[in-house]
Formats: structure tokens, sequence, C-alpha cells
């Protein structure tokens, strides 16, 4: 699942940031509204967790935005104001819940991940291709009666194959989705990665196999 924070409070977002990817999330950070405007325009989430009080755009206004522009991506909305007006104010924007500022973290992952389950983009706890199975609550990989716990990034990688089964994702799109808009590492670190899920796949004698394609990039295929 790939979420997008955006909030100009830098460590409070920076905390979020870390919490959601400790819990698997993929996450792309910005701290004014115009540029979560342009991200969530450009990008594909899951979620969007939307500050209301942000420098160049507030959070209503980027949301109001996305809304007219089709955008139909489940958002979170946070702010330091608690009355009812302005929740109703960003519900009647077409937030589709509402956190008040300081809260518990537990609570902010609960409502991202209950977010994550209303949109289209819903996924059960268990994937499953082939004789492979994903366990997406306990970060587990199971064929044939064994199992391996998944690292961060090779979950959210096998996770992305796996829902997009025999679809080529390309090595950028990959990056992207994975690493984030943003982020500095080469792009040979995805095929290290896919490098690290075949090993493993191996290891579990799974008849499930990363295929790759020159120029098109890389599908979960499921054998026989």
């Amino acid at each position: 699942m790939r979420i997008l924070v955006a909030d100009d409070e830098r460590d409070l977002a920076e905390a979020l940031e870390a919490m959601l990817k400790r819990e698997h999330f993929s996450v792309d950070v910005v701290y004014d509204g115009q540029d979560a405007l342009d991200y969530g325009l450009a990008e594909n989430y899951d979620c969007l967790v939307l500050d209301i009080m942000m420098p160049r755009r507030d959070g209503l206004e980027v949301l109001r935005q996305l809304r007219e522009k089709g955008v139909a991506t489940p958002v979170l909305l946070l702010t330091a104001k608690g009355e009812v007006s302005d929740r109703i104010k960003g519900l009647n924007a077409g937030a589709d819940d509402y956190l008040s500022k300081p809260f518990a973290m537990g609570e902010f992952v609960a409502r991202v991940r209950a977010l994550t389950r209303r949109s289209g983009a819903f996924t059960p706890d268990q994937l499953t291709v082939g004789d492979l199975t994903l366990d997406r609550t306990t970060f587990e990989l199971s064929a044939n009666g064994s199992s391996v716990r998944l690292g961060n990034r090779e979950y959210q990688l096998l996770e992305l194959l796996m829902r997009q089964q025999g679809r080529f994702l390309s090595t950028e799109e990959l990056m992207e989705r994975i690493w984030g808009y943003e982020s500095e590492a080469e792009l040979s670190v995805v095929w290290a990665y896919i490098s690290y899920l075949r090993r493993k796949l191996e290891g579990l004698n799974a008849h499930v196999r990363i295929a790759a394609s020159r120029g098109r990039g890389y599908m979960l295929e499921a054998g026989t």
C-alpha cells in the first residue's frame, strides 16, 4: 500500500513516515499544500493524509481540488482544530476520516488501514498466487509447508507483484512505488531485491517465478 503524508510539521511528518514504513507501507512525504496537490494528481496512492493548516495551499483546498479532478483516493485529514464545525467542513469537502492532534500513533495507523480497506485497492489479509501465500498481517511468505518472514522492501515489492499478477511492471514504476518519488537510490536496487525474492522463492520450492522481459520489466507467474 502506498501512502502520501502532507504536513508542514516536519518532526510529525517524519514520525508518521517512520511509523507507516514500520507497518510495511510505502510512503511519500511533502511539507506544503501545493506539493500535496501535485503528488496527489501525478501519483497513484491508496490513502492520502493531509494536514489542514499548511503553507501555499491548505488541506481543505487541496482536497477540493483533488475531488474536482476526479481523484477518489481515501483521505484522512489531520488538524489541531477539534471543533465540530471544522470536522463538518472537512467531511463536506470530501474527506473520508478526520483525526485531531494530538493523537496516538496506533490510532493513526488503524485509521489509515481502515481507509485502505474501503478503497477499490482493498486486498485481503492473505494474497495467494499458485502455491504461494503472502500473509499481510505477519509479513510471512509460505509455500509447501515452509515459510519465511520478509524484510520491509521485499514485502512491499512482492505484495505489489502479487496484486498485479499477470502484468509487467517496469523498473521505473517499481522504483517509484516502493522507494518513493524522490528516492536517491539507483535503479539497480530493484534488480537486487528481485534477486533476493527469487532466492526465497527457490528456498520455499514454490511453483511461482518472477519473470523478466527486456524493456517491459518484471511479472509474477504461477507454474504448474
